[in-house]
């Protein structure tokens, strides 16, 4: 049981200090493995990597069309189109409302988190020069619309996080709606009211808006593709997916083939587009399929059976019990979907049984993972807190704070209100 503590502690350092987790995850794997007296190059040649061939094996696919369909957004314009638009129609009176919610259709649509902040930073950064509005808040702003509601709670949505409990579960991506909307309710409300505090706050103390160095805050002179063209990949994501109940790869290929169909004239920019995002679908999936590895050696040691035990022993409902093993697996390796992978496939069948012999509904065990995945994922050494820090050219020091209070705090209190719901047997 040691090994395995201090193969997580040594993960999450290793990750916190910049380490890539390609080469984090096999260091900790190894130690899990050390301490358990398991041969070391089998656990690392066979468990290790069966683990982490099994997830590619698995997601691989959806990774790469999901990169392509978010990169064919970026390049074409749509994405800006449809958060300038949004942007627009709220006002930049509501700033902070209007990035929100651009983040959150962006991604609910089917737009990979990553390359939602780069869509959104151009319009983020006119929004608050006009608004005059402290940049310190902006990365959590990002944050709330990308990082937590559509993410994990909304029904339906086609980001990985709610795609990765469907097998372990027999469910489908809408599963347990109510408590999914209720969550996701309580994320974007309280969010969005912190988010208002800390503008009232930043301006009593004096803090406006600071134009960064080498940017251009305007977008008039830019001209964007149709904004109700623009949404309509977005839409067939959702529709094909949800509605008609189709794969998502085929709802990926379907929204793909529709961009290409839309912007025909740019055609010379789609095999570059489709390249760099099947190259950037290689580091994310890689990325996650290196701590689903290390969960694998977890689980193939003789203390799993003792940690298995302690976790499922944890007082009160089994879904305070599995709530607590996303968390702080999602904390340790600083992913939400890898996180949530090495626990469903540790423990996932374990969870399947229980549901089956207390009676609540797989729907709800899928729904509470999701939405536990989305806690403690976002912790500093994260690699989306990283990104929306570099890109909006922030530091810790600067703005750390709000995104913990935003996308962390406010998604364990959404959680804690998920879990209560479905001990009403409402769901």
């Amino acid at each position: 049981m040691l090994g395995i503590v201090l193969g997580l502690a040594v993960l999450m350092v290793l990750a916190f200090k910049g380490w890539s987790i390609l080469w984090a995850a096999p260091i900790a794997a190894m130690i899990v493995a050390l301490f358990n007296g398991v041969e070391l190059l089998g656990a690392y040649t066979i468990t290790y990597m069966t683990g982490l061939v099994g997830f590619v094996s698995s997601w691989f696919p959806m990774f790469m069309l999901g990169a392509i369909f978010g990169k064919l957004m970026e390049v074409t314009g749509m994405a800006k189109s449809v958060a300038v638009k949004l942007s627009g129609l709220i006002g930049k009176e509501r700033a902070l409302l209007a990035i929100v919610v651009s983040c959150a259709v962006l991604t609910y649509g089917g737009i990979s988190l990553f390359v939602v902040v780069f869509a959104i930073y151009p319009i983020a950064i006119n929004l608050f020069c006009e608004a005059n509005l402290s940049r310190k808040i902006m990365p959590a702003a990002i944050a709330l619309g990308s990082f937590t509601f559509t993410m994990t709670a909304l029904p339906g949505s086609p980001q990985i996080q709610n795609l990765i409990p469907m097998p372990h579960f027999n469910t489908q991506a809408t599963a347990a709606p109510v408590i999914g909307i209720v969550a996701a309710t309580v994320m974007a409300v309280l969010g969005y009211l912190y988010l208002l505090y800390r503008q009232k706050q930043l301006r009593v103390a004096g803090e406006v808006f600071i134009e960064p160095e080498g940017t251009q805050t305007s977008l008039d002179n830019e001209k964007l593709p149709n904004a109700l063209l623009s949404v309509l990949p977005l839409a067939v994501v959702i529709v094909t997916f949800n509605i008609f109940n189709f794969h998502i790869i085929v709802a990926l290929v379907a929204a793909n083939l529709l961009i290409l169909a839309i912007n025909y004239r740019k055609f010379r920019q789609f095999v570059k587009a489709i390249n760099a995002g099947a190259s950037d679908s290689l580091i994310a999936i890689m990325n996650t399929s290196a701590a689903v590895g290390f969960g694998a050696v977890v689980q193939s040691v003789p203390a799993f059976d003792d940690l298995a035990a302690t976790l499922s022993g944890i007082p009160g409902s089994p879904l305070i019990s599995v709530s607590v093993t996303v968390n702080v697996l999602a904390a340790a390796t600083g992913s939400a979907s890898g996180g949530l992978a090495i626990a469903l496939t540790a423990l996932g069948e374990q969870y399947y049984q229980l549901a089956m012999q207390t009676g609540i509904s797989t729907e709800v065990f899928h729904r509470i993972v999701a939405i536990a995945s989305g806690g403690l994922d976002l912790l500093p050494h994260n690699g989306a807190v990283i990104t929306v820090l570099v890109v909006t050219g922030m530091t810790h020091k600067e703005s750390y704070k709000d995104i913990f209070i935003a996308a962390i705090i406010v998604p364990l209190i959404a959680l804690v209100a998920a879990i209560v719901l479905a001990s009403f047997g409402v769901y």
